[in-house]
């Protein structure tokens, strides 16, 4: 299993600053079907913890904030 290392080789990323997993939500962990998302214990903000994304988008389709965004490769568009 990759690891994502930057926000650039991540497929998921998550606007930190909508974010409100600090309130609680977890909608976007909740949601995804392989794990890969998961809360920051020290921000307390979502983040993608594996790079094993299938592009499904219940994360960014669910989350009450529009905080996730999922970045179709150009060959799955």
């Amino acid at each position: 299993m990759t690891i994502a290392l930057t926000r650039t080789q991540a497929p998921v990323v998550v606007d930190e600053d909508k974010c409100i997993a600090d309130k609680g939500c977890t909608v976007c962990v909740d949601v995804c079907p392989l794990d890969v998302l998961a809360i920051d214990p020290t921000k307390d903000k979502a983040y993608m913890k594996f790079d094993e994304c299938w592009y499904c988008m219940p994360c960014e389709q669910d989350c009450p904030t529009g905080a996730v965004h999922v970045n179709l490769p150009y060959l799955v568009r």
